[in-house]
């Protein structure tokens, strides 16, 4: 449109209609799902009541739901973080087995002390062992260019194997009849927020201010600028004078830290011990949080509530409908791929494409 006059420009306005790709997205899939529960003979109606029953359809449905989406935030958040800086975390699972072991040993050994002293000890152990592992794949990578995909898979399974030994074979507790350590001490356990009747604790503050921390960070401080420049293109950060290697070091060693600390909610806050094999795939499903968050510090929250309500609410689905709990993989799954080819979802639902429209006046 030209201006009266002959005078002309461009304004040049965002397009908003990216949020909706999100809900889109899980829509498609959950239509995709019913369509698979139609297809195996049960009730498309009772399956997906029971999903929602599990994830908010009461009090104690929401309260579990939240308890299992702390786990979700940090590990996302560590995720996240690598992806910010142009790395793929995969050890996040190796990260939060190790964090768990530093909270556990920490938490049933030391004694004598007040809660204050060690419960921040515990927590502090715990993100120290998670940075320590989280370092090591950063570090090749600086020094040697070693893929930061390969190691942190192969030190998943260093991880996993070691915990494993170490809770059977040296820190198991004599007097427990299945392998796990001892119980930690009560100045070493979380809070819990809303009496002995729940099991949601005071984790819940710490994967808050982490998002909190995260997102400062990254938006707020040159540091986290300088990450994000080295994940867009680390020869121009090069040649801009910062110090590439460290950075990938760093941005590991942090992203370690905070899956360690999601390891030790599940100690310090949940089992109150370190059982062997007690890892549900955290480390892996993070991968899915921070995708679906499209790497967002802010959208890690609502991203983790969303897989701790569908992992919650996959029981009662089960008990309802008799589907089998593995549907709620599938549309986990469904989601991510819809989201991954998100032009297919916005073609379906009439969205604009991304970027800007450029408006001629």
């Amino acid at each position: 449109m030209v201006l009266r006059g002959g005078i002309g420009r461009d304004m040049r306005r965002r397009d908003w209609t990216g949020v909706l790709v999100l809900p889109c997205a899980l829509l498609t899939a959950l239509l995709l799902g019913a369509v698979l529960i139609w297809a195996s003979g049960a009730s498309v109606f009772e399956a997906y009541r029971g999903l929602f029953e599990g994830m908010c359809g009461s009090r104690r449905s929401l309260v579990e739901t939240c308890v299992a989406a702390i786990p979700y935030m940090l590990t996302g958040l560590s995720v996240a973080l690598g992806f910010h800086t142009g790395l793929f975390n995969i050890g996040a699972e190796g990260q939060f087995y190790m964090g768990a072991l530093g909270a556990a040993v920490v938490g049933y050994a030391v004694v004598g002390v007040s809660a204050w002293i060690h419960l921040p000890l515990a927590l502090l152990a715990a993100a120290l062992c998670g940075a320590a592992w989280g370092a090591i794949p950063g570090w090749l990578k600086a020094r040697f260019g070693a893929h930061e995909v390969i190691n942190t898979i192969m030190l998943n399974y260093v991880a996993v194997k070691l915990v494993d030994y170490l809770v059977k074979q040296v820190l198991r507790d004599p007097s427990a009849s299945l392998d796990r350590t001892p119980y930690v001490q009560a100045t070493a356990l979380l809070p819990l927020l809303l009496g002995a009747d729940y099991r949601l604790h005071a984790g819940l503050f710490v994967a808050l201010a982490a998002v909190g921390l995260v997102a400062w960070l990254r938006f707020k401080t040159t540091l986290g600028f300088e990450m994000g420049t080295v994940g867009a293109n680390p020869n121009a950060a090069r040649y801009a004078g910062m110090r590439v290697g460290g950075l990938i070091v760093l941005t590991m060693t942090l992203a370690g830290a905070l899956a360690g600390l999601a390891g030790a909610g599940e100690v310090l806050g949940r089992n109150h011990t370190l059982p062997a094999a007690f890892s549900s795939g955290y480390g892996f499903d993070a991968i899915g949080v921070a995708l679906l968050a499209k790497s967002h510090p802010i959208g890690i929250v609502p991203a983790a509530f969303l897989w701790g309500g569908l992992r919650h609410g996959a029981g009662l689905m089960q008990v309802h409908s008799g589907v089998s709990i593995d549907l709620v993989y599938i549309i986990q799954a469904l989601v991510l791929a819809c989201l991954a080819a998100d032009q297919i979802v916005r073609g379906l639902y009439r969205l604009k494409p991304r970027g800007f429209i450029y408006v001629k006046l």
